[in-house]
């Protein structure tokens, strides 16, 4: 942890030195950014739209993952069933997220249900290519045990097939969060009216790049506060059986 700490200094401290040496509007000092952050704090509009943001993120992120890991562990295991929706699911992994954004919009409207469902789709294929990966490379004899053991399907489930699952879930979690942070900027800054895309947006209108800079720190610090606090202790917990 210390050592990240040191390098995300060092990143800023970078930052500040090329804003002082630019002296350019078009690279504000880091100083200036975390003043803007702090006005924008205490006025309640930064917290409010990240709250609406992240919230957003959530739920796309377990829809998402849940469906896709249900999805791809049936496709991994039944034949049938993967030739069914392999087409289907290459063409939404293959179908760039802008236009499939811009189709839920006009198809369904500029509602928040669109918008979670279009942010939805797009991490759902990559999640189900990833489980179904994982799911063909389950241990049949650790299977087999199981089945001689007489153990019941969601004790296997939780010991035999989920401790494998884990490096494909736990992938899958961490891309499809770098991937729904992305997406759902873009969706707010096509067709939502709150959260951290659409002040970007206000702000890029404004050529304001210390207030679109301000927006985007604050999202990155909360992004990797989320990845230090729960994925990496997740992923150690996940991975403690290999040890």
């Amino acid at each position: 942890m210390a050592t990240r700490l040191l390098v995300a200094a060092a990143l800023l401290l970078i930052w500040q030195a090329a804003a002082m040496l630019a002296q350019s509007r078009l690279l504000p000092s880091l100083l200036a950014v975390l003043q803007a952050m702090w006005a924008e704090t205490r006025s309640g509009a930064l917290l409010l739209n990240l709250a609406i943001t992240m919230a957003r993120v959530l739920v796309a992120f377990t829809i998402s993952l849940s469906l896709g890991c249900a999805i791809g562990i049936a496709m991994g295991r039944w034949r049938g069933l993967d030739l069914a929706l392999d087409t289907l699911v290459t063409m939404l992994l293959n179908l760039p997220a802008l236009v499939l954004i811009v189709l839920i919009y006009v198809w369904f409207g500029l509602t928040e249900t669109a918008a979670i469902a279009a942010v939805t789709l797009n991490k759902l294929p990559s999640t189900i290519i990833t489980l179904r990966e994982g799911a063909r490379t389950l241990d049949p004899n650790l299977a087999e045990m199981a089945q001689s053991f007489a153990m019941p399907r969601l004790r296997a489930l939780r010991h035999v097939v989920l401790p494998q699952l884990a490096p494909y879930i736990l992938t899958a979690a961490r891309s499809g969060l770098a991937l729904i942070w992305k997406i759902v900027l873009v969706v707010e800054l096509l067709g939502r009216s709150n959260g951290i895309g659409f002040q970007i947006q206000i702000y890029f209108q404004l050529f304001d790049v210390t207030l679109i800079l301000a927006y985007t720190l604050a999202f990155l610090i909360v992004v990797q506060l989320i990845e230090w606090a729960a994925l990496q202790p997740l992923e150690r917990w996940a991975m403690q059986w290999r040890r």
